[in-house]
């Protein structure tokens, strides 16, 4: 692995979409991509300068590429039929249309006032491809009652043919947690980190203004601006591997604050993963930490 290679980080943008019955959107990635092949994520990409002017529009290109769901505004015409929109799908996918052009020719508003800011995460040094990717999160129309936060042409997800998604969802954040910790179903720290904290938030099945107005809230505060940069360190006395985050003690935060995630890789991807945190996200800015190198116990 060269090292320019570990040191270039590549622009990504990924959505959490919540539905009516506080299920997350994912999709399960082919095995033969080249990155995160087999695992469930939540839909997403890289930027892509020639289609894209920023980050949430790449999250909801690439949502729609993946996943036939395109977040619109409210005041988009929906003109659009199936078999249109999933011609438009196809032709996006395969650059032999504009994603822009598509837009217009359509009158299509991104409803791009509807993503949030839900952390951004940098993939650690040792890996051969690196990605800076925003996480953001939003809700399905059909849980926003009328508040005109959003729209979207299409309802149902479905996979791009096997070619990047062998397979789409909607699952509640804990049942995604009990099915990784069965073996059903493979997560990277990201994913897990992201689901183990919906689920705090999103514990019934309908979805709430109470509960969309707290996740907006968390995006207006430290937690939506927190760039997540793990460390891995390996505990001499015990034998755990952990990723360390922003603001746990070995990495210069208060004692006893604790932000990581004890890990147990199996091959190429992790058979158990466990975060550890324990300090308020909506107040506690942990990205003002004083940074210092992790001891090894």
């Amino acid at each position: 692995m060269s090292t320019g290679a570990s040191e270039k980080l590549i622009p990504s943008a990924s959505l959490v979409l919540v539905n009516e019955r506080n299920e997350v959107l994912l999709v399960q990635r082919s095995s033969q991509t080249r990155s995160f092949a087999g695992m469930h994520v939540f839909p997403g990409g890289n930027f892509d300068a020639g289609r894209d002017t920023s980050l949430a529009i790449t999250a909801i290109r690439e949502t729609f590429e993946e996943t036939g769901l395109l977040l619109t505004s409210p005041t988009s015409l929906r003109t659009l039929s199936k078999f249109d929109l999933d011609w438009a799908r196809r032709a996006v996918h395969h650059r032999e249309l504009d994603f822009q052009t598509f837009l217009l020719r359509h009158k299509c508003v991104l409803g791009l006032e509807s993503l949030h800011p839900f952390t951004t995460w940098i993939t650690p040094p040792f890996a051969s491809r690196r990605f800076r990717t925003q996480f953001f999160i939003s809700f399905s129309p059909t849980c926003l009652e009328g508040d005109h936060s959003g729209g979207s042409i299409a309802s149902v997800p479905t996979t791009d043919g096997g070619e990047e998604v062998q397979s789409t969802c909607f699952v509640h954040p804990r049942d995604a947690i009990a099915e990784f910790k069965k073996g059903s179903i493979k997560l990277a720290p990201p994913q897990y980190y992201i689901l183990e904290t919906l689920c705090q938030l999103l514990p019934g099945d309908v979805n709430t203004p109470e509960e969309r107005e707290r996740l907006i809230q968390l995006s207006q505060g430290p937690f939506g601006r927190l760039v997540i940069q793990p460390r891995l360190y390996h505990d001499s006395v015990s034998g755990a591997k952990m990723f360390l985050y922003e603001g746990d003690e070995l990495r210069g935060g208060p004692v006893g604050q604790l932000h990581r995630a004890i890990v147990k890789p199996s091959g190429m991807v992790f058979s158990e993963i466990d975060l550890q945190r324990n300090f308020n996200i909506f107040e506690v800015d942990v990205s003002e930490a004083s940074e210092a190198p992790a001891t090894k116990l």
